[in-house]
């Protein structure tokens, strides 16, 4: 709903993408991250890296979720003068570890901060979340090498499978598949899960956070529009042009989906530390 609500002042924007990935997000900020809430910059946090900054609508959803950011300001969403630009930007937002944009950037990242973490002896997890689209990016598999080879146990790749890019299907654009498979040639402990369903990423995300010697990756197959059949099933979905008296009509299905308890996601798939937001519920 925050994200519907955010895309509504614009009209547009990246609302499927933020809508197949929040139930991932909302288990993220409630099971997963190890953060403050009120200290976004707390030495021993864990860091979740958005390196697809198109996302960032579905980030600041979650940050208001976890309560990082206040709910109301999420109106201020892409206008002038405020700290919550279309594209992710570190040094706007609060909770924001990276500025995001150009693709390929934040595994190298998370790579770097990950060594740094473990020379001063930290605890911290790094977490990257990137999408199918960013596997076409050769700076990701340099990175993915880097990780592997430094044994970088304490990082873990969050990869959005949602068969989308902005030319087309990723089928089309440029064949990732078998992904799960070309993580573990790189010598990652690679998982692979229904991306909208809640259980079995709590699951998964228990399991990564208790491998050792090699970093991990969460393969999560989502569904653009999750939530919205009306938005599910657009043509043209990467950036959603949304008309006026549309935005009351997802509202009403998404509340309808969230009534009826549903929760599947999607039907294939090719293969299969505590947080301080635990009263919180799976909303974002």
């Amino acid at each position: 709903m925050n994200a519907l609500n955010m895309a509504e002042v614009q009209g547009q924007g990246y609302i499927g993408q933020a809508l197949g990935v929040a139930d991932l997000l909302a288990v993220v900020y409630q099971d997963v991250l190890n953060h403050r809430p009120d200290d976004p910059e707390w030495p021993e946090r864990d860091r979740l890296l958005l390196s697809i900054g198109h996302y960032a609508i579905a980030l600041y959803a979650a940050l208001a979720e976890a309560g990082v950011l206040d709910v109301a300001e999420l109106e201020t969403y892409g206008s002038d003068d405020s700290r919550l630009p279309m594209s992710g930007m570190a040094s706007y937002t609060p909770g924001m570890e990276i500025s995001g944009g150009s693709l390929g950037h934040g595994l190298g990242i998370a790579t770097g901060l990950a060594l740094g973490l473990r020379h001063q002896g930290s605890p911290a997890r790094v977490y990257n979340l990137l999408s199918d689209g960013e596997l076409d990016e050769g700076s990701t598999w340099e990175a993915a090498l880097a990780c592997a080879h430094h044994g970088l146990d304490n990082v873990t790749a969050i990869v959005d499978v949602n068969a989308l890019q902005a030319d087309g299907p990723t089928q089309g654009v440029l064949r990732t598949e078998p992904v799960t498979a070309k993580w573990e040639a790189f010598g990652w402990h690679a998982i692979r899960v229904d991306g909208n369903d809640v259980d079995a990423l709590v699951t998964a995300f228990d399991d990564l956070r208790a491998h050792r010697g090699s970093p991990t990756v969460l393969v999560c197959d989502t569904r653009i529009g999750h939530g919205v059949p009306m938005l599910e099933t657009r043509e043209k979905a990467h950036f959603m042009r949304v008309e006026e008296h549309e935005w009351q009509i997802a509202r009403d299905q998404l509340a309808e989906r969230f009534r009826a308890g549903e929760g599947e996601g999607p039907t294939e798939s090719p293969d299969g530390g505590p947080s301080t937001t635990a009263d919180k519920e799976h909303t974002v």
